[in-house]
Order: C-alpha cells, then sequence, then structure tokens
C-alpha cells in the first residue's frame, strides 16, 4: 500500500459541533487568545457526548451561553481542510441553530466576539467560511 493511500487514515477528520448564533443579520463569530482569524464558537466532540451535546457545552464554554433547548436545530455539516492541520486533515463540522439563553459573553480562550457578514470572509479559516458562505446564500446574513 502506497503512502498516500494511507495518508487518510493517518490523518483521522476533526470532529466538530458549533453554533451559528445570527443577529441582524449577521452570524456571531469569535476570535481564541492568540489567533489571527475568527472561528465559529464550538469545538471537538468529547467520547460519549453527542453533537448537540457538544454544541451546548461548546457554547457555554465560549460564549457564556446556553440555546434553548426547544429551538436547536442541526443546520448542516462542513467538511473541509482543518485550519492549521497538515494538508489533508479534514475537519468535519456540525452546525446547530437555536436562541442563546443569555447575551453572548467571551469566555475561556475566547478573547473577543464578532459579528461577521460575508463581506468578511477574509478573516475566517476555510470551514467558517464555507458556513459564512451557506449562511448567506440561505439569506440569513447579508
Amino acid at each position: 500500500m502506497s503512502l498516500d493511500a494511507a495518508s487518510p487514515q493517518t490523518h483521522p477528520d476533526i470532529v466538530v459541533a458549533a453554533v451559528a448564533i445570527i443577529r441582524d443579520r449577521h452570524v456571531l463569530m469569535v476570535t481564541a487568545r492568540g489567533r489571527d482569524v475568527v472561528f465559529m464558537p464550538g469545538g471537538k466532540v468529547d467520547d460519549g457526548e453527542s453533537l448537540v451535546e457538544a454544541a451546548q457545552r461548546e457554547s457555554r464554554e465560549e460564549i457564556s451561553v446556553g440555546l434553548l433547548p426547544h429551538t436547536v436545530r442541526e443546520a448542516f455539516t462542513v467538511v473541509t481542510q482543518a485550519h492549521g492541520e497538515p494538508e489533508g486533515r479534514m475537519v468535519r463540522m456540525t452546525m446547530f441553530t437555536g436562541i442563546p439563553d443569555a447575551e453572548p459573553q467571551p469566555a475561556a480562550e475566547v478573547s473577543a466576539l464578532h459579528w461577521i457578514s460575508s463581506a468578511e470572509l477574509h478573516r475566517c479559516p476555510p470551514a467558517g467560511a464555507e458556513v459564512v458562505r451557506r449562511l448567506a446564500a440561505s439569506g440569513l446574513i447579508d
């Protein structure tokens, strides 16, 4: 077997759950401490955790809010090259929408919140840019 055939096995997908909070035709993104790009609030799914549980946990950890349970909906999944990872390492990010139970605030490793439109794609890593494109194509953000 060639190295190329083995590479997908050496670089398993990074499974992520994230939330898209939309306000005034912009989506909430965050800047993590020490990073120069904006990310969707979210993160890796822990062992034994469902995607929606991970999205809720990450939302609390990063932006200090949960999503009201009756409003949470799975929106779509983006699969793309993982930012800052070796070529061929993919991120599989499942997006959830919902209404926050409080006003979002930076928490944990998050230094700032940013309300992003499609005009700011240049600030996003590949997965975030794809999310912004899809939200804009759906008419949810500018």
